[in-house]
């Protein structure tokens, strides 16, 4: 038989939940078994780290319960995309105020229409996206990348070269000007200037390890 998991999100400006937690525990679920975030309800399913980890700690047959559908995610989008994974991998979900269960009839239909909503959401999203854009550039906005200042970059040449005739190094000589290496020498190369040589002692190998690498694995579960 699956267990009872609970998930609870506040806000950063809501201290407790209490609410939350006592209609979870009063549904069955064991507070070892709740999973709590306090953090913006901007942040995305995947950006929370409790409800992260329920969805990799939740198996087959399990079911998790919620106070409301909208703790599970930040719009109709989000809710209906992590619901949408949780029934591929045959977990349940329970919303307690809500009523939604999508195993029942009822509970489907309402999150057919949720679904339908979402769309909705999507398509005002795709059309105010131009719209803004050109409501923006009416108003003179300019879009893209800010044009190049060509006697700027003269001027920051002329320095790096100076530096490089003095024996410093190209890293040195980017550094100085506000350019990376690879910068100064698209440059330099750009305005016919010899680009020098790479010193390989300069160069620092990476250790080829994730520093992840040696943490321990999470326990299996049975």
């Amino acid at each position: 038989m699956g267990l009872l998991l609970g998930y609870v999100r506040t806000s950063t400006t809501d201290q407790h939940g209490q609410m939350q937690f006592d209609a979870l525990i009063e549904a069955g679920v064991k507070e070892e078994h709740i999973y709590f975030d306090q953090l913006s309800g901007t942040k995305s399913a995947r950006e929370r780290p409790a409800l992260s980890k329920l969805l990799g700690y939740a198996r087959d047959g399990d079911t998790v319960l919620v106070y409301r559908i909208d703790r599970l995610g930040r719009s109709l989008i989000d809710v209906l995309n992590t619901v949408a994974e949780m029934q591929e991998r045959g977990i349940g979900l329970k919303s307690l105020m809500d009523g939604i269960d999508p195993s029942s009839a009822s509970g489907r239909l309402q999150l057919g229409l949720f679904a339908t909503l979402a769309e909705y959401e999507r398509e005002l999203i795709n059309e105010r996206v131009p719209a803004g854009i050109m409501a923006a550039k009416a108003r003179g906005v300019r879009f893209g990348q800010k044009p190049i200042n060509q006697d700027t970059v003269e001027s920051k040449l002329e320095v790096a070269r100076q530096l490089l005739s003095k024996g410093k190094t190209p890293e040195r000589a980017a550094a100085t000007v506000g350019w990376s290496r690879a910068t100064l020498y698209r440059y330099l190369k750009k305005y016919g200037t010899e680009v020098p040589e790479l010193d390989e002692r300069q160069v620092v190998l990476g250790r080829g390890r994730s520093q992840h690498a040696n943490s321990k694995p999470l326990p299996a579960r049975d």
